[in-house]
């Protein structure tokens, strides 16, 4: 269910912005103009009472191929390209040859192929058997090649060094009555 995200019982929430929404309006119209299958269009959805909203409905695209901007953009709105391919080295392969390097995901049942896609993909998020790779906030944003700006992700322990100035304090107190007989500088180890 398309609702604002605070309502009960929602699904997909409105998109960041009006810009954002615009944007992903135009990759999906990219797609079409391109020759992908729209499977599940979600360009107008409409909400009542948030008809002001920034609200993309869940699109889902198939047939999309290598030089499609669904393929070589990143949406970051509800839009799910689908993408075939016979072997699970040709899978790879096609994620591998991606400019970006957000998040994937593999469903399987075989773990030899889960652990094989894990070890040869080069996506910074892989999920295994869930559709999104990010389970909570503090784990570290960890995308790759063109999803990766900078050196640092903006989660996880990452951020929280960024936002973080350390000091290092190293103290010794003494009773008053030890400081008397002058400066002391030594240090017993018991």
């Amino acid at each position: 269910k398309v609702n604002a995200g605070a309502e009960a019982g929602t699904d997909v929430g409105p998109v960041v912005s009006k810009a954002a929404k615009e944007r992903i309006l135009s990759l999906i119209d990219a797609g079409v103009k391109a020759g992908a299958k729209l499977e599940l269009d979600g360009r107008d959805v409409k909400v009542p009472g948030y008809e002001q909203g920034n609200f993309v409905g869940p699109t889902i695209f198939s047939g999309v191929t290598t030089d499609m901007p669904i393929y070589t953009e990143e949406i970051f709105g509800p839009v799910v390209v689908v993408m075939e391919a016979d072997t699970l080295d040709e899978a790879i392969a096609l994620v591998n040859r991606n400019p970006m390097g957000n998040g994937v995901g593999l469903f399987t049942q075989s773990g030899a192929a889960a652990r094989k896609f894990q070890s040869e993909i080069d996506i910074g998020q892989v999920g295994i058997n869930i559709p999104i790779p990010v389970p909570v906030p503090y784990f570290s944003f960890t995308g790759s090649r063109g999803s990766k700006l900078g050196d640092l992700g903006p989660y996880g322990k990452q951020v929280v060094q960024f936002y973080t100035q350390t000091k290092t304090v190293t103290a010794r107190w003494f009773d008053d009555d030890a400081t008397v007989g002058g400066v002391n500088t030594t240090i017993a180890l018991r």
